[in-house]
């Protein structure tokens, strides 16, 4: 049943076609790629404990593997990943 709700909630996501970051020194391009999401997340009514899976979803190239690292060194100090953090 929740892996239902999760599918559901992503296909709802890419639905609003939120764009897609791939990293590299881009300050503005991230700042771009935020805001959308975060305009999506809203629409959406997206709670907090979903909005970092669904965030990460939609990093690519560099910003993926930059995340998937930072997550796991997070993860192994016991952090609880919110998207406020």
């Amino acid at each position: 049943r929740r892996g239902g709700e999760d599918e559901l909630r992503l296909e709802r996501f890419m639905n609003n076609k939120p764009p897609i970051f791939k990293g590299g020194y881009d300050p503005d391009g991230a700042q771009q790629w935020l805001e959308g999401i975060e305009r999506i997340f809203g629409a959406m009514r997206c709670q907090n404990e979903h909005r970092v899976l669904l965030g990460g979803y939609v990093l690519h190239d560099e910003a993926d593997h930059w995340w998937g690292n930072a997550k796991q060194r997070l993860e192994a100090d016991g952090a609880i990943l919110t998207w406020a953090r």
